[in-house]
């Protein structure tokens, strides 16, 4: 019986052996696979298995027992959340900042950034929810620091997650406010800055802290370990700089 146990054991340990099973925040969908690609080059038996979702939706499922191991969230309020209640191996840290941008998928005159919504012309506008997520927070903050939620806010079609608005921008209203990093997806490289797209005015909005953490139960998986290094190192700051996120940098 003994034998069978520890077979059973050592059998287990290597159909697992290699997995990295992350939650991983729609904003970064369009910097992932590239992030994955190159942590592979170092590590080439390490298979990264990569859940893409609203960072609310994320955490109800991590808090319900979904069996990740690092959560990639769009902001710090969910993982302090999760870090609090107990959830969390690591505190949570910075892994990139965040930003908002106008998308058009016909060219137009961006030039007047946010008043451009107000335009009658400009019936339905796509933006994601900031009850789910943490750029919807951010669109917010940004229309009502200029003083334009409330004449827009009827003209709304919401997105529960950052890939969601940007679908519905491209295809089921007028213009979107969405995540900057998602303009540098290979899906939008022939749209032209001031023609399709604009930097919507950072002085309007906190640029969004986008946290991660290690989850319980990873503390002898060293797959996981080197998965979440790479992620707080210098080519992974490359990857997300080049992918549209702010510069800033915390590794502590």
């Amino acid at each position: 019986m003994k034998k069978i146990i520890l077979g059973s054991l050592i059998l287990s340990s290597l159909i697992f052996a290699g997995d990295v099973k992350i939650a991983v925040a729609a904003n970064v969908s369009y910097a992932i696979d590239e992030l994955k690609n190159e942590f592979k080059k170092l590590n080439p038996e390490v298979k990264v298995l990569v859940t893409l979702g609203s960072s609310g939706k994320l955490t109800a499922q991590i808090k319900n027992g979904a069996p990740y191991q690092i959560f990639m969230s769009a902001n710090m309020l969910y993982p302090e959340n999760l870090y609090n209640d107990g959830f969390a191996l690591t505190k949570p840290v910075i892994y990139a900042k965040g930003s908002l941008a106008i998308l058009s998928p016909s060219p137009r005159n961006l030039k007047n950034g946010l008043n451009l919504l107000t335009d009658a012309k400009i019936r339905k506008i796509a933006v994601a929810n900031p009850k789910t997520a943490p750029y919807g927070v951010a669109t917010v903050e940004a229309l009502k620091n200029a003083k334009l939620y409330e004449q827009l806010k009827k003209k709304f079609v919401y997105g529960e997650s950052i890939s969601q608005t940007i679908s519905y921008a491209m295809s089921a209203t007028d213009i979107g406010i969405v995540a900057k990093s998602s303009l540098f997806s290979k899906r939008m490289k022939n749209f032209k800055e001031g023609e399709n797209w604009v930097s919507v005015d950072s002085n309007l909005y906190r640029p969004i802290d986008q946290g991660i953490i290690m989850l319980k139960g990873m503390e002898q998986n060293d797959e996981a370990h080197a998965f979440y290094n790479f992620l707080l190192g210098e080519k992974a700051r490359e990857i997300f700089t080049k992918y549209g996120y702010m510069l800033s940098w915390e590794s502590e």
